[in-house]
């Protein structure tokens, strides 16, 4: 637990090109109107307009629509009045129909487009449990989107895992939406921590636990439901990143009281030490194509972003702003990290940063407030973090791309620590 506590002050303490240079141009976005043709009655009013009000939402996140909130009930067979419609100024409309089965629910749409009058896309998905139907909208949602010809939002379909404190010393490990509407805990008992993904496929993940006599790292298969030990010892063990095959973890171990940052091969079962420093080393993240690492340290006196070549030995600083750079993550060679800043004589924000290994550009991706747990979604594009401010707690979600930021409340508890 000593070492929990220390490196819980380690990471407060410390806690498309990267440049991304913003080309703002004049875009129209498409106004959609939603109509709700759903008529089973094995499916709940509430669970429909919670549906609507989502669908409503990641049309909006998405960047490219511009969605009435008006929620509309029609049937499917039923004509549309397109002078109407376009008087209204609809360019498209949205229609869905959600259905229970055996087992879930079933949702079809049809997507018409007001100026040709015709039908231009439709489809039909299914989730395997009713309390996943926030999953139905984002599906939705990303094909309406790759209709239009936009970069690829498939991100929403994707879990985000995060460990939430629920009582003194016990942790859950819970999987949820990026909305956080659906939450479901898979790993129940004692004081679990810091989850991470094993791979792209999000089908297991890593977690450490500090309920066994030492702390443990194990590896969880989602739908196995098989639990594997992959390495345990005295001091503090994080898995901090997982490189783009799988095979190899960079972890955060002390086993002599000092903290470094230790590669591990899943493959070989075997592990090598990548920094020496007499300090503190954490947070390991791989970065240009998993042949280097950027990590947290505070060899300069202050929590600071550096970098190293994998068998190499020479240490080089990523960041020259800030005095109190507390955590980063990565895509590719381009990193996120969160600052302390100071927002007046008497207050101080984290706010994020981002930055390339290629240029010296930095740009800042949040204001006011903490804002803290920046991860990127897989194709880099998007980031998701923590917003804190005043008494509200949030979500956030930003489009890089587009220089556009969503926030979601939050309203779980307390979050120790989240993965994308």
């Amino acid at each position: 637990m000593r070492h929990f506590l220390i490196l819980l002050f380690a990471i407060q303490l410390f806690a498309i090109d990267a440049t991304l240079e913003v080309i703002k141009k004049v875009k129209y976005t498409p106004t959609v109107l939603l109509q709700d043709c759903s008529k089973d009655n094995s499916v709940s009013t509430p669970l429909i307009r919670k549906f609507n009000k989502i669908l409503i939402g990641d049309l909006k996140v998405s960047g490219i629509f511009s969605p009435n909130d008006t929620y509309v009930v029609s049937n499917i067979g039923d004509k549309l009045d397109y002078k109407e419609l376009k008087a209204n100024k609809n360019d498209l409309v949205l229609r869905y129909s959600i259905k229970g089965n055996s087992n879930g629910l079933d949702v079809k749409f049809w997507l018409f487009d007001v100026a040709s009058k015709k039908i231009v896309l439709k489809g039909n998905h299914s989730v395997p449990s009713s309390f996943r139907f926030p999953f139905l909208a984002h599906k939705i949602a990303i094909a309406t989107s790759k209709y239009m010809g936009e970069n690829s939002i498939a991100w929403m379909d994707k879990f985000i895992i995060f460990s939430k404190v629920v009582a003194s010393g016990k942790n859950n490990i819970v999987l949820a939406d990026y909305t956080l509407t659906y939450q479901e805990a898979i790993v129940r008992g004692g004081l679990n921590i810091f989850p991470k993904w094993a791979n792209k496929k999000q089908n297991s993940f890593y977690y450490t636990s500090l309920s066994d006599p030492i702390p443990t790292l194990y590896k969880i298969d989602i739908y196995k439901g098989t639990k594997t030990k992959i390495i345990s010892g005295s001091g503090m063990l994080v898995c901090s990143d997982v490189s783009s095959n799988g095979r190899k973890l960079l972890l955060t171990m002390a086993p002599d009281d000092q903290a470094d940052i230790y590669l591990y091969d899943t493959q070989n079962r075997t592990t090598s030490k990548l920094t020496k420093f007499k300090g503190i080393d954490v947070g390991g993240k791989f970065i240009d194509n998993d042949r280097r690492i950027a990590f947290v340290s505070d060899r300069l006196g202050y929590p600071n972003i550096f970098a190293k070549t994998i068998g190499g030995s020479a240490i080089e600083r990523l960041v020259y702003h800030g005095k109190n750079n507390n955590s980063c993550t990565t895509s590719g060679s381009y990193i996120a990290y969160v600052s302390r800043d100071k927002e007046s004589e008497f207050a101080r924000s984290f706010n994020i940063y981002l930055i390339s290994t290629r240029s010296n550009y930095i740009r800042q991706l949040t204001s006011i407030g903490k804002n803290q747990f920046p991860n990127f979604s897989q194709n880099g594009e998007t980031m998701m973090f923590i917003k804190k401010y005043k008494n509200q707690n949030a979500i956030g979600i930003i489009r890089i791309n587009l220089n556009k930021t969503f926030l979601f409340p939050l309203n779980v508890g307390k979050i120790q620590s989240i993965d994308w």
